[in-house]
C-alpha cells in the first residue's frame, strides 16, 4: 500500500529530503502529498522545489502566528494525508479527531529526556552534552497536545564521545534520524490500512 505523507517543517528540510531518498530508492512506499513550511524564507523550501515538490507557505509577511496556524489545518484537512510528518517542525500543531495516531514527530534526544518547548536543534545537543549524559540519540513519537510528548514509536541511541562538540553529536544523532524516521513510517504503514 502506497500511503500519502504530509510533511511540515520550519528549517532545512534535510529530513524530508532523507524521506524522499528513501523513496526514490524503494525503501519507502509512499508519496509526499503535502509539504508546509512554517514560514517565508527557510531553505529547506528551496531545496524541496529542487525535488519538484509544491510548497506551501503558511507564514506569510503581515500575518499573525494563529492565522498562519489555521491554514496548516485547513490544508492538512483538504489533502487529509495518510501520515503527517513532523520535520524540524517548531509550532504545536492542533490534533483534530481524523489526525489521531496519524502524526508522528522525529526529536534529536531520548525523550523524555531534553524535549519540550524550545528545546530543538543545537540547544538539544549542548542540553545532552551539559548534563553529562553518557548516550543520545533520537525519538519518534506519536503528536499529541504537548511538545515533545506522545507515545514512543521507536528510539535509536549513540554513546557520547569525550570530545564531543554539539556539532558532532548532531551529524551523529542525524544519521540515526535517517534510519529511525524511514523505520517508523514503514511499522505504522500497517496500522494505518483500513
Amino acid at each position: 500500500m502506497t500511503i500519502s505523507i504530509g510533511v511540515l517543517f520550519s528549517g532545512g528540510g534535510r529530513t524530508i529530503l532523507n524521506l524522499l531518498d528513501c523513496i526514490d530508492r524503494g525503501e519507502l512506499d509512499a508519496t509526499i502529498s503535502i509539504a508546509i513550511a512554517s514560514r517565508e524564507g527557510l531553505a529547506g523550501t528551496d531545496r524541496l522545489i529542487e525535488r519538484n515538490i509544491d510548497v506551501a507557505i503558511a507564514k506569510v509577511d503581515g500575518m499573525s502566528l494563529e492565522e498562519s496556524d489555521a491554514r496548516t489545518i485547513a490544508w492538512l484537512e483538504e489533502t487529509k494525508p495518510d501520515l503527517v510528518c513532523l520535520c524540524g517542525y517548531l509550532r504545536l500543531l492542533e490534533i483534530k479527531p481524523w489526525m489521531q495516531g496519524r502524526v508522528i514527530n522525529i526529536h534529536p534526544s531520548l525523550l523524555p529526556a531534553h524535549g519540550g518547548k524550545g528545546m530543538y536543534g543545537m540547544r538539544v545537543h549542548r542540553a545532552v552534552l551539559e548534563s553529562g549524559d553518557l548516550t543520545s540519540g533520537c525519538t519518534v513519537h506519536h503528536v499529541d497536545g504537548e511538545y515533545d510528548h506522545g507515545p514512543t514509536i521507536l528510539q535509536r541511541s549513540c554513546e557520547i564521545q569525550k570530545n564531543d562538540s554539539p556539532q558532532d553529536l548532531a551529524d551523529r544523532v542525524f544519521d540515526l534520524e535517517c534510519e529511525a524516521y524511514p523505520e517508523a513510517i514503514r511499522q505504522l504503514v500497517a496500522t494505518l490500512q483500513p
